[in-house]
C-alpha cells in the first residue's frame, strides 16, 4: 500500500541536533512542511556523501519553510560520535533522529528486515504531517537533494492552488495545468 496520503503514524525517538540529545515525534513534522531522509547507517561510504549533500540544501530548503530530519537505526549516541568525527556530518545544521528501535522505519516502510537498516527513503511531508512524496533508492544509489527543491515548491503550489497540477520538469513562475475535459488528448 502507498504511503501517498497517509498521515506520519506515532513515534518518540531520541536524536542528536546541534549539540544536544532532543525528543522528536510525528508532531514535529506537523505546522509546517517536512523532510525527511532515511539512510542505512552511520560512518558508511554513500550515506555521509548524501548527508552533506542534505546539508548543502538546508538553508534553501529554510527558506521554504521546510525542516530536515535524517533517520538511521544508529542510536543518537552514534550520530553524534560521527558528527565529532567526520568533517562532513560536523556541517549538519538539521535534526539526525536515532531509530535503534527499528519502529519510525517500519512506520514509512524502508526497514530492511534481513540487514535491520533503513533503505535510502526521503519523504516530503506536508504542514498536516500527511505524506505527499515518497522516493525509495537501492543502497547502492545515492540522492541528489538539489530535487527536493522543486519538489516542495511544487507541493506547496499545489496546496496552495487547488485544482491545478504541476507537469513534468515544472519550475516556480512557469505554467501549471488545471485538469479537466478541455486537455483530455490535447497535452
Amino acid at each position: 500500500m502507498s504511503l501517498i496520503g497517509t498521515e506520519v503514524l506515532p513515534f518518540t525517538a531520541q536524536a542528536y541536533h546541534k549539540g544536544d540529545f532532543v525528543e522528536v515525534t510525528e508532531e514535529n513534522f506537523k505546522g509546517k512542511w517536512s523532510v525527511v531522509c532515511f539512510y542505512p547507517a552511520d560512518f558508511t561510504f554513500v550515506c555521509p556523501t548524501e548527508l552533506g549533500d542534505l546539508q548543502d540544501q538546508y538553508a534553501t530548503l529554510k527558506d521554504l519553510g521546510v525542516e530536515v530530519y535524517s533517520v538511521s537505526t544508529d542510536t543518537h549516541f552514534t550520530h553524534k560520535a560521527w558528527h565529532d568525527h567526520s568533517d562532513t556530518i560536523n556541517k549538519i545544521e538539521y535534526v539526525m533522529i536515532g531509530d535503534p528501535s527499528q519502529k519510525i522505519s517500519r512506520n514509512f516502510d524502508v526497514l530492511d528486515e534481513e540487514e535491520g537498516l533503513a533503505d535510502r527513503g526521503t519523504f516530503i511531508i506536508d504542514p498536516d504531517g500527511v505524506i505527499q512524496t515518497v522516493e525509495i533508492n537501492a543502497g547502492g544509489i545515492g540522492r541528489d537533494a538539489s530535487s527536493l527543491v522543486n519538489k516542495i515548491k511544487a507541493a506547496q503550489y499545489v496546496r496552495k492552488n487547488p485544482g491545478e497540477v504541476c507537469p513534468a520538469k515544472w519550475e516556480e513562475g512557469s505554467e501549471t495545468l488545471t485538469p479537466g475535459l478541455d486537455l483530455v488528448g490535447k497535452i
